[in-house]
């Protein structure tokens, strides 16, 4: 199964209608908890997602609205019994934000810390990009394996059906008849997520492609000069980032509290999307990852 669980859509402070950040996703075995932000712990309990399904934890950077409920997520996964490691991810510079936060915990976790300070591969799939912040921030790619899919009329021809065609997929071959003949390249589902952060060429890198996006929209177009002081994008670039990456589906979030009707940043969204499909989130939406949009490369 693979789905996205919105826990919170606020930027800097939650508001009566939306929490702090908090994002986790489903992904086959793996529960990935991006950003958790104060109050995720309690937003978990409403959205029905078991702190003990978490096997890696990926923060952005270290601003307080996207960290600051660390500790608690980590004391519910001890007081859960959750015996698995537990990976954390997060920029190399803020450590001592980290190992402060981490310290406030109840002791008892697999806990296993990995700094990152550049562009790269940080465990099998997953990837970082540096993007531009106030302070150092990355965003994170998780990309499957690329596979193939099946012709069922070549197989057919080829007599092959039930469990040979397992062995084919395992093997290569059987009898003569090889994979490629009976099927065709798939590229791996790709989910982005992409935070607090001016347009930089890390955010395009990240979006390319990717069948899920997950992207700040603090502001409007309207107020395009606060979004380049503060770092932050607007509605219109955000959609632009997923227009000009071939992106399935736009996740906006991360709003600004001066927005009563996030409705309107949608809007300006989808003016710059092109074919993506825009959703703003709302707390406790459940997202599930797009279907793959064809069997052949990109």
């Amino acid at each position: 199964m693979r789905e996205l669980v919105i826990l919170g859509t606020a930027s800097q402070v939650p508001t009566r209608t939306r929490n702090s950040n908090g994002y986790f996703l489903r992904w086959e075995r793996e529960g990935i908890l991006f950003d958790p932000g104060e109050g995720t712990q309690r937003q978990m309990i409403s959205a029905g997602v078991s702190a003990s399904r978490i096997t890696r934890i990926c923060l952005t950077h270290v601003h307080g609205d996207h960290c600051f409920g660390l500790p608690g997520v980590l004391s519910r996964m001890v007081l859960d019994g959750a015996a698995h490691a537990v990976h954390l991810h997060y920029p190399a510079s803020g450590e001592h934000v980290v190992r402060s936060l981490v310290s406030l915990a109840t002791p008892g976790l697999d806990l296993r810390l990995h700094p990152h300070g550049g562009a790269g591969l940080i465990a099998p799939g997953l990837e970082v990009r540096p993007l531009l912040h106030r302070i150092e921030a990355y965003g994170y790619r998780l990309t499957e394996p690329d596979g193939r899919t099946f012709l069922p009329d070549r197989l057919l021809a080829a007599g092959i059906s039930g469990p040979d065609v397992g062995r084919l997929q395992r093997e290569g071959s059987i009898g003569g008849v090889h994979l490629k003949d009976v099927s065709v390249p798939r590229l791996g589902q790709r989910f982005a997520f992409v935070m607090d952060t001016a347009l930089c060429e890390g955010a395009e890198e990240l979006a390319e492609g990717a069948d899920l996006l997950v992207a700040e929209s603090t502001f409007s177009d309207e107020d395009a000069v606060l979004a380049d002081q503060y770092r932050h994008l607007t509605a219109g670039q955000a959609g632009a980032l997923g227009g000009n990456g071939d992106v399935g589906t736009l996740v906006l979030t991360h709003f600004s509290s001066r927005y009563d009707d996030v409705g309107v940043l949608a809007e300006q969204a989808r003016a710059t999307a092109g074919s993506a499909t825009v959703i703003d989130a709302a707390d406790l939406d459940r997202i599930p990852i797009p279907p793959r949009r064809g069997p052949y490369p990109r």
